[in-house]
């Protein structure tokens, strides 16, 4: 009967060492779903979203646009301004694609091969016209074009910064913008924790100013070959 008094020593002595095992199994899971979720998050971290890509192809586009409609200008236009305008067109904007495409390069961002069919029209539109009437077609096209893609990068720009940055470069006298160099201000890009997306955004950051400057100055020049067209 004495051996009888083991039996539920035994017995506890089994329960423990199970429930211990099925402790550690359950540890073990945690950590590996918790790893495995960590590991996803950083993948996803490092992946272009739908926003990324399509803003990458959004851009390429009107850029490449404004390089070929640039060119144009700089060919056809009669007046001396809306010619460097073109040039400057070319210049600026093939240096910010050159940038945007090697972020879309780096990160397997497919890049439009061609321009929308929006912009090929205006295209075909600005070939056929000539003189004083191609420059006031193509300098209104220039103000719309460049109004579109400043509310286009605004989108990937830190708001506090970028409110900034309005009130500096708005005249409080007149209410007119001021014309800025392309760098003259600083914005900062709308935080976020996709590697990707944050290159992005900085890229935004970096072209805003310049694409505001070219705002200013297509305004100008809309309203000085639009007053030559009342003249006429």
């Amino acid at each position: 009967m004495r051996h009888l008094g083991f039996l539920p020593l035994a017995l506890a002595a089994v329960v423990a060492v199970g429930c211990n095992g099925n402790r550690r199994d359950t540890t073990a899971a945690t950590t590996a779903d918790s790893a495995a979720v960590g590991t996803a998050g950083e993948a996803d971290r490092a992946k272009p979203g739908m926003g990324d890509k399509d803003f990458v192809n959004d851009l390429a586009i009107a850029g490449t646009a404004e390089v070929e409609l640039g060119r144009m200008a700089s060919e056809k236009g009669s007046n001396p301004e809306v010619k460097k305008f073109g040039k400057m067109m070319v210049d600026d904007h093939t240096a910010a694609g050159d940038k945007l495409k090697a972020i879309a390069t780096q990160h397997n961002i497919e890049w439009p091969a061609t321009l929308d069919d929006k912009h090929r029209d205006l295209r075909d539109k600005l070939a056929k016209l000539q003189g004083a009437e191609f420059d006031r077609e193509y300098m209104s096209a220039m103000v719309d074009g460049h109004q579109a893609v400043a509310d286009k990068l605004e989108s990937r720009i830190d708001r506090t910064t970028l409110a900034k940055w309005k009130t500096e470069t708005t005249d409080q006298v007149d209410g007119k913008k001021a014309k800025v160099e392309g760098k003259a201000v600083s914005v900062l890009p709308e935080r976020s924790d996709n590697q990707i997306t944050m290159a992005i955004n900085q890229w935004a950051a970096d072209a805003y100013p310049t694409v505001q400057a070219h705002l200013t100055t297509a305004k100008s020049l809309k309203d000085t070959t639009g007053k030559r067209r009342m003249t006429n």
